[in-house]
């Protein structure tokens, strides 16, 4: 089921990029941190940004790999709005409201933005990580949850305080 969801997450995206990347590049990184957590978590982390960011919908991501998965993504899918502030608030909100098996999605959100601070380390984006710095709080608030990958998270804190 990876190398399907990677598959339908690649030919999704298209010739979109990730900075001067191919998009596989921050869908890899993402999915290698999900690696220790599972194949679901690697499934969602590969579908993470299809909704979001391509033609495709909620339907056929359920068509393709089922309710979970579908419903796992769209928690992850940045709802509507004039801005990034305004698009933020509103998904974060959605997200303060995840609990149970759906607590998955905040492993793979968790891991996604370890994944775009490393890239901004790595690629020289300091512009883009200072953007995730003074987002942290209220991302965090919304998204952490004791002793829900605490590795992740202790990585995002480290990254934030040295860069």
């Amino acid at each position: 089921m990876v190398n399907k969801s990677k598959s339908y997450a690649i030919a999704a995206h298209g010739n979109q990029k990730y900075g001067d990347k191919p998009y596989s590049y921050h869908l890899d990184k993402v999915t290698k941190i999900l690696s220790s957590y599972g194949e679901q978590a690697q499934v969602i982390g590969y579908l993470h940004d299809v909704i979001e960011d391509t033609e495709i919908n909620l339907l056929s991501i359920q068509n393709e790999f089922g309710n979970f998965i579908a419903e796992a993504v769209y928690v992850l899918t940045d709802e509507p709005g004039e801005t990034r502030k305004d698009r933020k608030e509103k998904t974060y909100k959605k997200m303060k409201h995840v609990s149970g098996k759906y607590k998955l999605a905040l492993i793979v959100k968790a891991a996604d933005r370890l994944a775009n601070i490393e890239a901004c380390i790595d690629l020289n984006r300091f512009d883009k990580l200072e953007m995730y710095k003074k987002e942290h709080e209220i991302f965090k608030s919304a998204v952490y949850r004791k002793g829900l990958c605490e590795d992740i998270w202790k990585k995002i804190e480290i990254l934030l305080k040295v860069f």
